[in-house]
Parts: C-alpha cells; sequence; structure tokens
C-alpha cells in the first residue's frame, strides 16, 4: 500500500467514525419497534434500504449504497416525513462523500420538529466544519455545548469547533495573497504527484509520483521518486525517475534532500504482512515503515540503507526533513496501538541530532506548544535554521489539517505556532508544504480544478510575513592543488563568535562537488581537511559577500603535504595595532595544534607580516608580536617549543601591491613556514 493511500485511507477511517459510526447506532426504529410513519410502503422501503446498507462486499469492502438510495428514496416518495429515513439517507450520503446531501437531510428532520437524538447537533456541526460552513457549524456545536449530560468527546470536539470557527470568519475576512501555479507537465502527470524536496541552491527538485506499473505488488501501481532541475526561475525539466537504484517495484517515498544534495532520506514501508519486516529489494526493517538514506557518488546514487535504531522502530517512521546544517533530522512518528494499527492522534513530530561520535541521539518529540493531541504532518525545517514549517489538526485553524510556521527564539526554543492563513489553508486537509531555500517560494500538492489529474504540485509566491530568515549558499569544487582531482574533503563552517560548528559535511566522493546554506549577518570560517593535505582555511562575512543568481561559488584547493613551503593562516585575528589575538583566531589554531599534532616531526616558523601604513620599525615590531602571540598558543597548548620559531617581517614581504584596502588586507597575515 502507497504512502499516500495509506494517508487517505486514514483520513476516510476518521471521517466516518465521526459521521457514521456513531450516527448508525441512531439510525433505528423508535422504542418497542414504532416508526415515525404509519405507511407500511414507507417502512418496508426503509427496512430493505437499511438491509442494503448493511450489506458489505467481502471483496471491496464498501457498502450496498446504490441499493440503499433507491430503496430510500422510494420510502420518502411515500412519506416525506418519515425521520428515520432521512437518517439514514443521510448516512448513505455520507458514505458517498456527499456530505451536502448529508446536511440536507438532517435539515428535512429537524425541520419536522424536535431531532431523535440531541447527539444531532454534533453531528451537524461535524459536517458544516467539513464543508467549511462556518457559521452553521457554531450554531450547531453552540447548541450541543448546552445539552445537559452530553458526551464529553463531543463537547470537547464542540469547544474545538467553536474556536476554529471564530479564527476561520475572521481570517475569511482578512485573506493572505495566494495566487498558485501549476508547475506544469514536466512535473505532474495524470498520476498523483505529492511530497517535494529541494536542494539549498533551489535548483534540484524531489517529489513522489504514484507511476503504474503491472509488476507492483499492489494493484498494478506503486510510489517512487523522481527528479527535476530548474535552468531558470520559471521552469522546470522533465522529471526522471531519481535512479533504478532507488526505485523499484515497491513503494519509495516522501524524500528529503541534505542541503547539498549529496543524501537522500526516504520512506519505505513494509511490503508484505506487519511484523514481516520485509520492505522489498533486499531491504530490511524494524516494522511499518522505516526511514533509509542513500548517497550520491558522482551522479549515482547508492542503494538505499535502512538508518537503523533510534531513529527507526516498531512503529511508523515518515516525511523526514534534513536540517541544513547537517546537525538535525526531524520526521513524523505515529504510534503503534495493539492490533497494529497506527492511532493517528498519536502522530507527532520527532526530532535527533547527529552526536560527536557520528551515531544519532535517541528521537525526542517536540514540545506541547507544537505537538497537539491531535494528528501532525509533513514537517520542514527550512535551509534558515530558524523557521519551522508543519500541518497540525490539533491547534486552532480553519479545519481537518492546516499549515503553521514557528520561529527559534532566542533561547533556542521553537516559539508559538502561527497559522499561514486562508486562502493557504481551508476546511480542507493542508500539507506537503516545501519553502524555497531563498524563501519566496512555496510548493504544495493539490487535486484543485484545472491540474493534469489527480493531486499535482503548484508553486506560489510566499507571503512576506511567513517568508523565512533570508538565506544564501555557498557551492563550490574541493579538489588537489596540483593534480586537480576531486576531494572528498571533511569541511566546516565554523561561527567565528563563539568556534561553534555551524555545518559539517563532506564533499562528493564522485566530484569533490558542495552546497551549503550559510548562516545569516555572522562572521564564519570554512575549513577543509583531508588525509595528506594541509588543512585550507578561508573567512567569510555572511552579509559582506557577493553572490550572484546561483549563489556564491568557491574552489577549494588543497596542497599535499610535502609541496610546499608555506601557507597562510587566514582565521588568525587581531585588534589595529595589537598583538593579542581575538577569540575568532581559536578555530585556526586548534587545527594547526592538530596539524602539528598528527605530523610529529614537522617544525615550522611562524611568520608576522603588516601592510605598508604606519612607521617600518613599528611594523616589523608589530609583525614579530603577533607571530609570537602565535607561537606561544601553541606552547601553552602542548606543543614544544624546539618544534617553532617566529619572526617578524614587518611590510617587506607584501604579496600584492598596498594599493586598496582590501589588497592591505591580504598582506597583514600571518604565514607558516615549514623548515
Amino acid at each position: 500500500m502507497s504512502l499516500n493511500q495509506k494517508i487517505k485511507n486514514m483520513l476516510k477511517i476518521v471521517h466516518l467514525f465521526v459521521f457514521t459510526f456513531v450516527m448508525i447506532s441512531c439510525s433505528v426504529a423508535q422504542p418497542g419497534g414504532r416508526y415515525g410513519t404509519s405507511d407500511k410502503k414507507a417502512i418496508k422501503f426503509y427496512e430493505a434500504g437499511r438491509t442494503c446498507f448493511g450489506q458489505v462486499s467481502p471483496t471491496t469492502g464498501l457498502r450496498n449504497l446504490a441499493c440503499a438510495e433507491e430503496n430510500l428514496t422510494k420510502s420518502l416518495e411515500r412519506d416525506p416525513a418519515f425521520v428515520e429515513a432521512h437518517m439514514l439517507m443521510s448516512n448513505v450520503y455520507i458514505e458517498q462523500g456527499q456530505i451536502e446531501k448529508a446536511i440536507t437531510q438532517k435539515e428535512k428532520m429537524f425541520a419536522l420538529g424536535k431531532p431523535y437524538s440531541e447527539s444531532e447537533y454534533f453531528y451537524m456541526a461535524s459536517m458544516n466544519m467539513a464543508i467549511g460552513n462556518y457559521d452553521k457549524c457554531l450554531k450547531y456545536a453552540n447548541i450541543y455545548l448546552k445539552v445537559r449530560n452530553g458526551n464529553q468527546n463531543m463537547i470537547n470536539k464542540c469547544y474545538k469547533y467553536v474556536d476554529d470557527c471564530n479564527f476561520a470568519i475572521v481570517a475569511k475576512k482578512n485573506p493572505v495573497p495566494f495566487t498558485p501555479k501549476n508547475m506544469g507537465p514536466n512535473v505532474n502527470t495524470h498520476r498523483p504527484e505529492y511530497f517535494p524536496s529541494i536542494t539549498a541552491d533551489d535548483k534540484t527538485f524531489l517529489f513522489t509520483r504514484d507511476v503504474e506499473d503491472p509488476g507492483a505488488i499492489y494493484g498494478g501501481h506503486q510510489e517512487d521518486i523522481f527528479v527535476t532541475t530548474s535552468p531558470s526561475p520559471t521552469e522546470w525539466t522533465y522529471g526522471k525517475g531519481i535512479s533504478r537504484n532507488i526505485n523499484t517495484i515497491y513503494n519509495e517515498g516522501a524524500p528529503t534532500f541534505s542541503a547539498d544534495g549529496k543524501y537522500v532520506i526516504l520512506v519505505g514501508c513494509e511490503t508484505g504482512n506487519k511484523g514481516d519486516y520485509d520492505y522489498g529489494d533486499n531491504r530490511q526493517g524494524y516494522g511499518s515503515c522505516d526511514l533509509f538514506v542513500s548517497e550520491k557518488i558522482g551522479s549515482e546514487w547508492t542503494k538505499p540503507v535502512n538508518m537503523g535504531t533510534p531513529i527507526n522502530s516498531g512503529h511508523f517512521e515518515s516525511q523526514p526533513s534534513f536540517s541544513s546544517d547537517g546537525k538535525t533530522l526531524y520526521f513524523i512518528r505515529g504510534m503503534l496501538q495493539k492490533g497494529s494499527l497506527r492511532d493517528t492522534k498519536l502522530q507527532d513530530i520527532y526530532k535527533c541530532e547527529i552526536l560527536p561520535n557520528g551515531s544519532w541521539s535517541t528521537p525526542q518529540k517536540l514540545g506541547d506548544h507544537i505537538n497537539t493531541p491531535g494528528r501532525e504532518e509533513s514537517v520542514q525545517i527550512h535551509p534558515d535554521g530558524q523557521t519551522l514549517y508543519f500541518s497540525s489538526e490539533g491547534h486552532v485553524g480553519m479545519g481537518g489539517l492546516d499549515i503553521y510556521m514557528c520561529r527559534m527564539q532566542p533561547d533556542g526554543e521553537w516559539g508559538k505556532p502561527v497559522n499561514l492563513g486562508y486562502p493557504i489553508n481551508t476546511h480542507k486537509d493542508e500539507n506537503s508544504l516545501l519553502v524555497s531555500s531563498k524563501g519566496e517560494i512555496g510548493f504544495f500538492a493539490s487535486d484543485r480544478e484545472g491540474g493534469y489529474g489527480s493531486l499535482d504540485l503548484y508553486q506560489f509566491e510566499m507571503p512576506k510575513k511567513f517568508q523565512p530568515i533570508t538565506t544564501t549558499f555557498m557551492k563550490g569544487i574541493v579538489y588537489d592543488s596540483l593534480t586537480k582531482k576531486p576531494l572528498a574533503a571533511d569541511f566546516q563552517l565554523i561561527d567565528l563568535s563563539n568556534d561553534k560548528v555551524y555545518k559539517r559535511a563532506i564533499a562528493n566522493s564522485g566530484n569533490g562537488e558542495f552546497i551549503v546554506a550559510l548562516p545569516s549577518n555572522k562572521s564564519f570560517a570554512l575549513i577543509a581537511e583531508h588525509d595528506g593535505y594541509f588543512f585550507y582555511s578561508k573567512n567569510y562575512s555572511s552579509d559582506k559577500l557577493v553572490a550572484n543568481k546561483d549563489g556564491f561559488y568557491v574552489n577549494v584547493p588543497m596542497l599535499p603535504y610535502g609541496t610546499v613551503s608555506k601557507f597562510v593562516l587566514e582565521n588568525i585575528f587581531f585588534d589595529v595595532d595589537k598583538s593579542v589575538l581575538k577569540p575568532e583566531s581559536i578555530t585556526e589554531l586548534n587545527k594547526l595544534k592538530t596539524l602539528l599534532s598528527n605530523n610529529l616531526t614537522l617544525k615550522i616558523e611562524l611568520g608576522g607580516h603588516t601592510d605598508s601604513d604606519g612607521d617600518d620599525k613599528h611594523n616589523m615590531i608589530l609583525s614579530d608580536n603577533r607571530a609570537k602571540a602565535v607561537k606561544d598558543w601553541l606552547i601553552e597548548n602542548g606543543i614544544e617549543a624546539s618544534r617553532l620559531t617566529h619572526k617578524g617581517y614587518g611590510e617587506t614581504q607584501p604579496i600584492v601591491e598596498n594599493d586598496t584596502a582590501e589588497h592591505k588586507a591580504q598582506n597583514r597575515r600571518t604565514e607558516v613556514k615549514i623548515k
């Protein structure tokens, strides 16, 4: 069964439970076998309709609704005031999904006098909420709340209906800008497309498609992952299957990219009976649906591997979203109850983090101000790392699943969720929202009129107030500076204000490429390391980067051991005319210490250099003191003094002319010379 079908079936079960199961118990004769009519033929047709309604096909699981509707129609033609027939006809229409007709039947019953049961007010509130008729929902919910000794579950739902209706009535009077545009025939087909994901540069787009496949084990169709690229902001290439290593005759879906596009995390589900742990194509899991990961090496994807415990469990894991810093995974977990049934009310957002040893932490539920007694779905942690989007039916909204956002607070906790408003949200279920890295475009799936058939993917301009923090990205290639061979270097972005790693990743081992979202308004160091090479370092300030339409591009050439005599320490900082190391230097100093600790025969000279401003003699003293400061730090932190010397060169060895402020900054440097 596909993930999309699982969700549809889940919604059907919820709706039928609320609107049908309890209502059937009320659709019986009055006490003592008496009916609200004396017309024997009307009673005969009614009882025939009730028999048909109770007939369930063993192959399809569907009721004999056509027969029930035909007989009930004849019954009501005989006696339009037959209350029980109106009640049962309402149930028939609910089963058919014709809620408006079901409401009409209830209203006719109400017009005949007092309803058979006061619970009918609750059912009328529920049905009017289901079609977005907020005024009538509010009316009937308030009536039921005045009922003495009402059902507590129904009372609780009515309080929620009142809150939702009051919110929705105001929201519809104050709509947010929303003009969705179909993503076109290169993405959409007559088959369903849904669950999108995108890379940090907004260039590569993943989505799930339910495809026709005669070899599929479920009814001739199954889910595959497709990929398309964007040559321009307004067009997408023809979507193709991501890889034969990933797509099979089984279901693969709900993918999320790592920010650099190097990894895809996807969902796979058991192919047979619950508990056989067979996920198809030699994949094994822990039960129900699990998360799998595939790595891109060069231009090909590896076969997906189960992410294991503690991420996966015997419960339902789905809809992952991987943070752009590569540290945190958000996903949906639905708890399975007795009999292997998933209680959708126990479906919440979880997160886990990569620990220093490379393992995953135990998943933790997000707080109760985000997760609710209702169900949560479709979570996205935006590349800005500060904005979370998700769907929920438990917060105050328009009814069903609505889309919300919340922002990270200064204390590191998530703030209060905010509803994205009408008409982004409606009385129907809204989910699968994806917001582009730049934050200007939102993507979602919808079966609205005018599409190519079933669910299509749409895009729209995100209203300003719901956009994430503006982010850019850095992309480039890591390579051997002599041979130009690409390197799978370990690289880090480090916040120079606190020496904390903002992002850590490994460049693509096939081509050395990397993409990473950049922190906003921060100074950071880019550090690249690879066995057999001197570490590479540069410092940047994100608010001063000049990015083109494709982001900020850098090359990362790495110098092999034994091939150079000196290199610059790019992240050593001093105040003007001072020789005291600034705290921002700690990252670079630690990297230099590690280099020396890993190469015990290595001896170096630390050289200080200045620009041409100021007195020559003063510059010579200043440069010597700065070089000595670096040497002294290394000695204080365990490097033998016999391996270190220092020398100040003042302004005598410029690497560029001292003719501009930028060139002068390049000449002010600390160098390492291999002895």
